[in-house]
């Protein structure tokens, strides 16, 4: 900085003026050190909580529940329907010969019970890990590089059995590393009833007449009856000589 007069100032007297000049930029100073990375992410452990049969038709539900790093899931699966009713029995033997009488009408056959629904549905692949949150800035210096992201645990169906009839449903789970397989065991519906016993068969017709049967014994011949001795009323029964 430095003074001067200013001639075309027309103060009286005239007086100094001060006046400021800025010098140029100086150099930008170094930057500051690189904040340290973030913390990696969490890894998610996964768990079967829970495996709850429900009756046929139900819809099949999973409900998964996380505290902190454990993803618990509870299952709940329908048990296979009923199957369908057996077809009607044959119709039965032809009765005995009955009497004479008229055939009655044979009877209609049942019609054959409508087919169960289908089994309960797979159940539903359980979600991705959380990603490990980005580690903090830095202080005067440059963003840190963001964290690791955390572990990704892949779900996988490692079988499906079909289990008798009246057997619990169940889901079983198996995690080797970031891999967690499930096992279900369903069951299947119950047989269907046994069909309904056929009708009896119609009353078989009449027999044949049988055949005459065998003539009677001659019975024992009568005593011989005492004649007529003459003629006009007149009855001797001695012996009769006749005079020609």
């Amino acid at each position: 900085m430095f003074n001067f007069f200013d001639r075309n100032c027309n103060c009286r007297p005239c007086v100094p003026h001060r006046i400021t000049v800025v010098g140029p930029t100086g150099a930008t100073g170094p930057a500051g050190p690189v904040g340290a990375t973030g913390p990696t992410g969490a890894s998610i452990t996964a768990t079967v909580s829970s495996t709850t049969t429900l009756p046929p038709g139900s819809p099949a539900s999973v409900t998964v529940t996380q505290t902190g790093g454990v993803a618990s899931f509870a299952f709940a699966i329908p048990q296979g329907a009923t199957g369908a009713t057996g077809a009607t029995g044959p119709t039965g033997p032809t009765g005995p010969t009955g009497s004479t009488g008229v055939t009655g009408p044979t009877g209609p056959t049942g019609a054959t019970g409508p087919t169960g629904p289908a089994g309960g549905a797979t159940g539903v692949t359980g979600p991705t890990g959380p990603t490990g949150a980005t580690g903090p800035t830095g202080a005067t210096g440059p963003t840190g590089p963001t964290g690791a992201t955390g572990a990704i645990t892949t779900f996988s169906v490692a079988a499906t059995n079909t289990l008798d009839p009246g057997t619990d449903a169940s889901v079983t789970g198996t995690q080797s590393g970031s891999t967690f397989e499930l096992t279900f065991g369903i069951p299947r519906g119950a047989t269907g009833a046994t069909g309904a016993t056929g009708d009896t068969g119609p009353t078989g017709a009449t027999g044949a007449t049988g055949g005459t049967g065998p003539t009677g014994a001659t019975g024992a011949t009568g005593a011989t009856g005492a004649g007529l001795g003459a003629y006009g009323g007149l009855y001797n029964n001695a012996t009769q000589t006749p005079t020609i």
